[in-house]
């Protein structure tokens, strides 16, 4: 199977954010973010993989600024970490006020784990990942690292 490149299956989604989404103070769940942060790193995955995928976990999720009605919020992901079946996304979503002219900040960040899946249903393996740049390559040892503890803690 040939790599890819972390470039190949990169992911930017946006959306405005809605009444229907938020609590009466206009504070938007954070429920709804991450099935937004989680519908792009399905995309991400599906992308490089070419199958069907699931997510599996979800790693160091920060809520870093609040989310309100009517912002836009923009989910920028791509893979840092390609095991055998699994893949780690890094997923960051930027809140923007599209009433001022200030620049948009990092209100989320977390690692997204999605597992391919072949036609019956049973982890599939994957391409692996070409790593063309000193951060992408910094990025893979730290998901390998994620990776590693948890297969350990799951032996345990």
């Amino acid at each position: 199977m040939k790599k890819k490149s972390v470039k190949f299956s990169k992911t930017v989604m946006s959306q405005i954010m809605l009444p229907g989404q938020a609590n009466p103070s206009g504070n938007v769940h954070g429920g709804e973010i991450m099935k937004q942060m989680d519908n792009t790193a399905y995309v991400v995955a599906r992308k490089h993989c070419r199958n069907n995928v699931v997510t599996a976990r979800v790693d160091e999720m920060q809520f870093l600024k609040p989310v309100f009605v009517d912002n836009l919020i923009t989910c920028r992901a791509h893979l840092v970490f390609v095991g055998h079946s699994s893949m780690e996304v890094r997923v960051r979503v930027e809140v923007e006020n599209l009433e001022t002219s200030e620049q948009p900040e990092v209100a989320l960040t977390a690692y997204f784990t999605m597992v391919a899946l072949d036609e019956a249903g049973k982890p599939t393996a994957v391409p692996g990942l070409k790593l063309e740049t000193e951060k992408q390559k910094r990025e893979y040892a730290k998901g390998k690292k994620r990776y590693q503890k948890y297969k350990n803690d799951k032996q345990k």
